[in-house]
């Protein structure tokens, strides 16, 4: 009997042992390894995609332009786009300027119709250009817009958007009356009203350098 319960009691311990190996080589199986993310490709944004799309238009527009026109068309082209490049230009001081370098009316129009250019954007580039060395009224720069050969629509569009403090275009333009001329405080106020400056304007201006 003594015998039968060390037997048992080995069986049951070799048993034990058994069951313990077994659960522990359940932890030995393989990991699978982290998947690799694929790097996200950067995209244009709308704008960009837009400014790409446009360029890509004006071109392709130049370029069937070009098949079709004469020698002296495509010359007149060639400068009219030269000439954008390093000033702006209306459309009539466009081809007044092509025809000061010798091409005829016919080539001039042609340059100036196939060239591309936005006029309101030009408008607004001239604006910017005559705001570095000079002061304006509002008024005064649409008048100055217009005598370059720019629609009223197109100038005001360029005044519009060319982001002026007309009350410090006051200031400086008192002060520029000052650099040449002597002015009494209401002779300066009415000059500037004269140049087209508001008298809330035209008083500040005064203010700011009298």
């Amino acid at each position: 009997m003594k015998k039968y319960k060390v037997l048992l009691s080995l069986f049951c311990v070799v048993v034990f042992v058994f069951l313990a190996v077994g659960s522990t080589g359940n932890d030995d199986e393989p990991v699978s390894e982290p998947e690799e993310v694929e790097e996200v490709e950067e995209v244009d944004t709308p704008g960009e995609v837009e400014e790409e799309v446009e360029g890509a238009e004006k071109a392709e527009e130049v370029e069937e332009a070009e098949d079709e026109a004469t020698t002296g068309e495509k010359n007149a082209l060639s400068s009219a786009l030269s000439y954008l490049d390093y000033s702006a230009f209306s459309y009539s001081g466009l081809v007044k300027q092509l025809e000061f370098e010798g091409y005829t009316n016919e080539e001039a129009v042609y340059a100036a119709d196939n060239c591309g250019a936005d006029w309101n954007e030009q408008a607004l580039k001239s604006a910017l250009s005559y705001l570095d060395y000079s002061a304006f009224s509002y008024s005064g720069l649409v008048k100055q817009l217009e005598f370059e050969g720019f629609t009223n629509e197109q100038a005001v569009y360029g005044v519009d958007n060319c982001g002026a403090d007309w009350y410090e275009q006051a200031a400086l333009s008192a002060e520029q009356y000052l650099e040449y001329q002597s002015f009494s405080r209401a002779g300066l106020i009415d000059q500037l009203k004269f140049e087209g400056f508001t008298s809330e304007q035209a008083e500040y201006g005064v203010e700011a350098v009298y």
